[in-house]
C-alpha cells in the first residue's frame, strides 16, 4: 500500500490533483452520490446572490459518461503531465497555473457567447492537447490504432466528437478550447518571438507569491509544511534576549 501511495505522490502535483478531482467528481455524479447541478455552468447563476463562483472550477471537472470517465481522466492526466514536466513554456508551477486560469476563462466566455455548452472539460482537454503537441512537431503520436503527426492530435480528438450523440454541439465546445489554447500561444510565444513584442499575458505576481509561501514538501505520508528559514539567526529553545551577548561582569 505504501508503494502505491509513493508512486501516486511522485506524479506531477498539478496533473495529479486535477485528474484526481475529475475522476472523483465524475464517479460521484454518475453513480448518483452527488448532484450534477454544481457542475453545470450558466452565466445567470453568477448573477444570483450568493453568486455561484465555484462554477469557474467545477464546470471543468465532469467527464463524459461510462468509459468517458476513464478515457477523459487518462487524457487529462497525460497532457497535464507532459506540460508540467516537459513543456518549455512552463518553467515554474505558477506559469502552469496561470495558463490553466487563462484558458479556462477564454473557454467560459466563448461558450457563454457562441455555444450552448454547460460542461467544459472536453474543451479543456482539446486545449491541453494542442499546447502539449506544439513542442512535438516532427514526432508521431498514436491515435487509437493509427500513427499520425503529433500536431494533428487535437484535430483528431475534435473529429471523434462527431461520432457521439449530439456530436455537433460537442465539436463546437471543443473548438473553444482550440481557440483558447492558440490565443494563449499567440500572446505568450508567437507574438514575442516573431513580432518582437513583449509577452502580453505574463504570470501575475500574486500567483508567484502564493506559490512561494508556505513551503510544502510532499512525503509518502502526505504533505509537510516547512517554516521560513531564519537567515543569519540562531536556533534553539532560548528566547532571543537570552542569546544576545552583553559586556559581561565578573562574579565573586
Amino acid at each position: 500500500m505504501s508503494d502505491m501511495v509513493s508512486i501516486y505522490m511522485n506524479t506531477p502535483p498539478i496533473a495529479r490533483t486535477i485528474a484526481t478531482a475529475v475522476f472523483l467528481c465524475s464517479v460521484g455524479v454518475y453513480t448518483g452520490m452527488i448532484s450534477a447541478q454544481p457542475f453545470v455552468f450558466h452565466y445567470l447563476r453568477l448573477l444570483k446572490f450568493p453568486p455561484a463562483l465555484y462554477l469557474f472550477v467545477t464546470s471543468f471537472l465532469l467527464t463524459g459518461p461510462d468509459l468517458g470517465v476513464l478515457f477523459d481522466t487518462y487524457f487529462i492526466f497525460t497532457y497535464l503531465s507532459q506540460l508540467e514536466l516537459h513543456n518549455s513554456k512552463f518553467q515554474k508551477k505558477e506559469d502552469m497555473i496561470w495558463y490553466l486560469m487563462f484558458v479556462a476563462a477564454v473557454i467560459i466566455v466563448l461558450n457563454s457567447l457562441f455555444t450552448s455548452g454547460v460542461v467544459f472539460l472536453p474543451a479543456l482537454l482539446i486545449a491541453l492537447c494542442y499546447t502539449a503537441t506544439q513542442d512535438q512537431r516532427g514526432q508521431n503520436a498514436h491515435f487509437y490504432v493509427i500513427t499520425i503527426p503529433a500536431q494533428l492530435m487535437p484535430y483528431c480528438l475534435l473529429l471523434v466528437q462527431l461520432l457521439f450523440p449530439d456530436g455537433w454541439n460537442k465539436l463546437k465546445i471543443g473548438l473553444t478550447g482550440l481557440v483558447a489554447a492558440h490565443l494563449h500561444d499567440f500572446l505568450s510565444r508567437i507574438y514575442p518571438e516573431f513580432g518582437n513584442g513583449p509577452n502580453l499575458i505574463p504570470t501575475p505576481w500574486f500567483i508567484s507569491w502564493i506559490m512561494s509561501t508556505p513551503r510544502a514538501q510532499n512525503t509518502v505520508y502526505g504533505q509537510s509544511i516547512a517554516p521560513p528559514r531564519q537567515v543569519g539567526g540562531r536556533s534553539g529553545p532560548l528566547p532571543d534576549s537570552w542569546r544576545t551577548r552583553g559586556s559581561g561582569r565578573r562574579l565573586g
